[in-house]
């Protein structure tokens, strides 16, 4: 497989761009590899510069729920930009995609919109603090939430792919109002609120971690954050921005049944455009500025293409519910097959899944926090990678990322992808 333009492309980006990449993941360092710079994508298939064809299952890290370049979302974009790429004013689809995700989720009464992931967990927080009058947050280690301060303590995602607990240039007395538990740990949650409980403005988790590779939560664990911040007063805050409308038509928190009080989206609400969003019961939400005391703004906010793509794609997903059955299925047939050639050839992994999202470790410990994670042995990771891509099928260039299934993925790209999986496996035996 020939990739010389996208080796010499990674060249000159470096000279302008630091680490040749736009977020740090992509720099494919901890697979030994440089980077493939892609031309073009459709449905299930993305195509580096080098016209090489890939199946894909990074998906933009999580957006491409209905495949790339799906029709409905496509269109809804041109017909957006015929009208102008941004107002800095209130839009109609502004209104109307707020409306459909509090139509879709219980919990949320109000949707405030931002411009990413990040920028809706940050908001979040801020709003938390300013709503309790309480300084303290608690996270849990490998759960990633965006790289704000307050939350690039222990996380997962590139940090943990980078070895790095934190980061650099976090301040000591931003780190100290974080507090950081072990994920799935009821108990340490339980002591935490009983030493702090009356200083806890809120608890933010990943409902299905999908930062230090996918790891579901235990039974009973976010009925456990839910009780305990309702018994001190604390805010309930679930990070949807990776299992927003892919879990289910109402995400995790429909999923799992649980009630939050402040949710965050991301990717999949914008089919694909840069946004992010914030959303919860009211009267929480009515303390953000103008009607209340706490400030966020953003210039680029409810851009009207981003407004666009995304009410097209949840409409579609509204109307064509079939789609989550249909992708569980494709979702335990991968896990299914995966397991049975691991076994096969004497390999030792264990495969989370969640749905549409899936993760390979290689490991005999079953993976259920940060630390068991970490036992998954990275350089059998490294071989695996760069051996299913020789083959064909892209995954995200890191062990602690999820495997992302889309609607657009056929059976055949499946059983392509376990018979590369198979001969992979015989490598590694």
């Amino acid at each position: 497989m020939n990739t010389s333009t996208s080796k010499a492309a990674f060249t000159e980006a470096k000279e302008y761009i630091p680490g040749g990449v736009n977020s740090p993941v992509r720099a494919f360092a901890n697979v030994g590899a440089h980077p493939l710079f892609i031309a073009k994508a459709k449905g299930s298939r993305i195509y580096d510069v080098d016209g090489n064809e890939y199946i894909d299952y990074v998906g933009s890290w999580g957006p491409m729920f209905l495949g790339h370049g799906k029709g409905c979302v496509r269109e809804a974009v041109v017909r957006a930009a015929e009208n102008g790429l941004s107002f800095g004013a209130p839009c109609i689809a502004e209104t109307e995609l707020a409306k459909r995700i509090c139509s879709m989720v219980p919990c949320v009464d109000m949707v405030r919109m931002v411009n990413s992931g990040t920028e809706a967990t940050m908001s979040a927080l801020r709003l938390a603090r300013g709503y309790t009058g309480r300084n303290i947050i608690v996270k849990f280690e490998g759960c990633y939430h965006g790289h704000s301060d307050s939350l690039l303590i222990k996380a997962g995602s590139g940090a943990a792919t980078f070895s790095s607990a934190s980061s650099a240039g976090v301040p000591e007395d931003f780190a100290k109002h974080t507090l950081v538990l072990p994920y799935n740990n009821e108990e340490a949650l339980e002591a935490a609120f009983e030493k702090m409980g009356k200083e806890i403005a809120a608890v933010i988790v990943e409902p299905v971690a999908g930062n230090m590779g996918v790891v579901p939560p235990g039974d009973g664990f976010l009925q456990k954050i839910r009780s305990l911040t309702k018994q001190y007063g604390s805010v309930f805050i679930i990070d949807e921005v990776m299992t927003g409308f892919r879990l289910s038509l109402s995400g995790a928190v429909g999923r799992f049944g649980i009630d939050a009080d402040i949710v965050t989206f991301g990717k999949i609400i914008g089919g694909g455009m840069p946004v992010g969003a914030y959303g919860g019961r009211r009267d929480i939400m009515e303390f953000v500025s103008p009607v209340g005391p706490v400030y966020q703004a953003g210039t680029l906010s409810g851009n009207p293409l981003a407004m666009a793509a995304g009410n097209a794609q949840l409409k579609y997903l509204q109307e064509n519910v079939y789609i989550y059955e249909e992708i569980e299925k494709k979702g335990a047939y991968l896990e299914q097959k995966f397991k049975e050639s691991a076994g096969k050839h004497g390999i030792d992994i264990k495969v989370n899944r969640v749905a549409s999202m899936l993760s390979v470790f290689f490991t005999d410990i079953e993976v259920t926090d940060f630390q068991t994670a970490c036992t998954s042995d990275t350089e059998r990771f490294k071989v695996y990678f760069n051996e299913m891509l020789k083959r064909g099928i892209y995954l995200a260039p890191s062990q602690f990322e999820s495997l992302f299934l889309s609607d657009a993925h056929t059976d055949d790209d499946l059983k392509q992808t376990t018979k590369a999986f198979d001969e992979v496996m015989e490598i590694l035996r």
